[in-house]
């Protein structure tokens, strides 16, 4: 890719992305940007593709979770800090069941802009265009809000330095501390629908008992108190990206600034579109989403056009079919990497496929969908031979109900309570803790399986 330049994809035909009305303004912003510090720096996302390379290998197991579109209005240091605490319980049982490292990578400080299934919505015989997230327009259904603005990019990029710096503090400064992670875990299992998650809870106590009595607790060991957090984010609006690249003064090599991760989505990975020409030229790791349109002849193509070198930990596969649905799709899918050799990271999303109508009107996710799909990604991998490496959950730490379902019953007349999302439901802390419980099951259920065969 050594022709490869960051404003490349704009030759390239462009979807979901927004149509700017003043070109001067958003020329000003772009170069306004272009002057700001880069987000993330190149080493840490060399680190993070290292730790992918070891998921790939089945070594490691990846984690990414957070909103679906960041909010400017929600945007509070307690917001950040409840979905990071949540993400370090899931891993802290994720890592129970595996018996591997889990790379934690949130779904923050970048996840601002959203690709829509249509252009325009209508509301009471008005139409008026889609909300397509805080970075580019405003939500309130009026002509004015939903102009796009370009300085909202300046807004964004504000917002997520700001939460990085407080996810550096919380991965460091001893809020991440094991021994603290596992009591707010033991809080969860301790309630009165919670009794199947208490005995593999009791467990890891006993095992960190037993890790304090040999020594190795937080107050001699760093490794305890601290975590690597990542970032992570979809890489829509592409005037932003192309203004936060950098050159690499290790490397010499181009690296995206404004998160650790960028992914593909299912409605923006057309092989000669502009966002894959985009993220064909950084260096970070790099994820696709697979629907159900994914074609054997374009996972080919994008294989080769993304990660040409087959790098270990460069590419991440995230499959989003639905339950029920998952059998249809991933095992031509996985032929298809085999066949080429390819090197990826095979990850579950089981979000997107399972999004309905509740009877009260609400946009909503049954856990039992989520759960069914996550389950069915993990038999197929098993009956492949093949690495499951990841879930991606959309989710957040507060106490909403925007998904039915989990150890705490939330119903279709429940949704409208706490129902706070601008765009997809997400799943709230004691269901996503509760799915990490399940997962973790799965994980102990494969790593036994292997250890019968290799006897």
């Amino acid at each position: 890719m050594t022709n490869w330049q960051k404003s490349d994809w704009r030759a390239k035909p462009r979807v979901q992305m927004p149509e700017y009305t003043d070109v001067a303004a958003l020329n000003a912003v772009e170069a306004q940007l272009a002057k700001y510090p880069p987000l993330v720096f190149a080493g840490e996302a060399r680190r993070l593709k290292a730790a992918l390379a070891d998921v790939s290998n089945g070594d490691a197991f990846l984690l990414q979770g957070g909103d679906c579109a960041e909010s400017f209005a929600e945007f509070s240091a307690d917001t950040i800090r409840d979905t990071f605490k949540v993400m370090l319980q899931m891993a802290m049982v994720l890592t129970y069941g595996a018996k591997v490292p889990v790379v934690k990578v949130g779904r923050m400080a970048g996840q601002f802009a959203k690709p829509r299934s249509a252009p325009t919505e209508v509301i009471d015989g008005i139409e008026l265009p889609s909300y397509r997230g805080d970075i580019i327009n405003d939500l309130p259904f009026t002509a004015e809000a939903r102009i796009p603005n370009p300085q909202k990019m300046l807004q964004a990029y504000t917002q997520a330095a700001a939460s990085l710096n407080l996810l550096r503090a919380f991965s460091t400064g001893g809020y991440a501390d094991v021994h603290q992670v596992h009591a707010w875990t033991l809080g969860f299992a301790s309630g009165d629908n919670a009794s199947k998650y208490r005995e593999m809870a009791q467990r890891i106590s006993d095992t960190l008992d037993f890790m304090r009595a040999a020594g190795v607790d937080s107050n001699r060991s760093q490794t305890l108190q601290t975590v690597d957090f990542y970032t992570c984010h979809e890489a829509l609006l592409l005037e932003y990206e192309e203004a936060l690249c950098r050159i690499d003064s290790t490397t010499g090599l181009p690296v995206a600034g404004s998160g650790h991760m960028l992914w593909i989505g299912d409605r923006t990975r057309q092989p000669d579109g502009a966002h894959v020409e985009f993220l064909s030229g950084v260096q970070n790791p790099i994820g696709m989403k697979c629907g159900p349109s994914m074609t054997e002849d374009d996972l080919k193509r994008l294989l080769a056009k993304l990660n040409p070198e087959n790098e270990a930990g460069r590419l991440t596969l995230i499959t989003r079919f639905g339950a029920g649905v998952v059998g249809d799709h991933l095992p031509r899918l996985i032929k298809t990497v085999q066949s080429e050799g390819a090197n990826v990271v095979w990850t579950c999303d089981p979000m997107h496929g399972n999004t309905i109508k509740s009877t009260t009107g609400y946009k909503t996710r049954p856990f039992e969908s989520v759960l069914r799909e996550v389950r069915e990604f993990f038999a197929i991998h098993k009956s492949e031979s093949t690495i499951p490496g990841g879930v991606h959950f959309e989710m957040t730490g507060q106490d909403v109900t925007e998904c039915t379902g989990g150890v705490r019953a939330v119903t279709d007349e429940d949704l409208s309570d706490r129902y706070h999302t601008a765009c997809d439901p997400r799943l709230n802390a004691s269901q996503s803790l509760e799915l990490a419980f399940l997962v973790a099951e799965e994980l102990s259920d494969l790593r036994q399986s292997k250890q019968a065969q290799a006897v």
